[in-house]
């Protein structure tokens, strides 16, 4: 029966990653023209926003998001810390909040083509593989909180193929309490089940409601660096919690 499953998948796979790349070209001009000077962020981030939609709607993706607190009394600036378990979650994330946030991503997203001009200025690259070249990433996205940035993250560092959650790191942790602004965790609950990372063959890849909790703001006011395991493994907890309620549903 598995096997039945094949064909549907890849053509639905190929129909996103057409639709991807074809909003990515159209909009690309507009894209490269917003980036180009800091003053038209915001602007670039609307247009992410609206790519987003334009994502997710024409491959019937839908997205439900439950907000613990109204969405807005969202803090900012602020650091949203969410579980990872699909590149669902990038796109989903520009649409949580209306509040602009700069986007922490991993090193390799550079070698993408057109993707990277993302990466020159707006957002922010990790190199994990260097600890001064994650300590220079950091130390921007203080620069960022400081002008009243937010920013977006996955302190996982990885994608969870089969939704299970993994460890956290302590970096956007040691971040918040530093400058001493709120995490907000999100809890992407079944966005693996709807395009998986893996195998194009074997992998998930159909339309369907992705659904997403955004919980409520944790306060780091007068945290010190002694806080920050307690501070992590209550965020992770949050999300494991709130992922094995979902689960426990079905």
């Amino acid at each position: 029966m598995k096997y039945l499953l094949i064909l549907p998948r890849v053509l639905w796979k190929i129909l996103f990653l057409l639709n991807f790349v074809l909003g990515l070209i159209v909009l690309y001009p507009f894209f490269y023209l917003l980036l180009s000077r800091r003053k038209w962020f915001p602007l670039a981030f609307r247009l992410k926003r609206f790519w987003a939609r334009w994502i997710l709607f024409t491959p019937g993706l839908f997205l439900t998001v439950k907000y613990k607190n109204p969405r807005q009394q969202l803090p900012q600036p602020c650091i949203y810390c969410g579980n990872h378990v699909s590149y669902l979650d990038i796109i989903a994330s520009y649409l949580i909040t209306c509040n602009y946030f700069v986007f922490m991503g991993k090193q390799e997203l550079d070698k993408a083509p057109l993707f990277r001009i993302f990466f020159r200025e707006m957002n922010i690259l990790v190199d994990r593989s260097s600890n001064i070249g994650s300590h220079r990433a950091f130390m921007r996205a203080g620069a960022d909180i400081d002008k009243g940035d937010s920013v977006f993250l996955f302190p996982e560092g990885t994608i969870s193929s089969f939704g299970k959650l993994r460890g956290f790191k302590n970096g956007a942790f040691k971040l918040a309490i530093e400058k001493q602004v709120p995490i907000v965790p999100v809890t992407f609950l079944n966005n693996w089940k709807l395009l998986q990372n893996g195998g194009f063959l074997k992998s998930h890849g159909r339309p369907g409601i992705s659904k997403v909790v955004v919980h409520e703001p944790i306060s780091t006011v007068g945290m010190t660096e002694q806080d920050l395991v307690s501070l992590r493994s209550k965020v992770h907890g949050i999300i494991s919690a709130e992922l094995e309620n979902y689960n426990s549903k079905k």
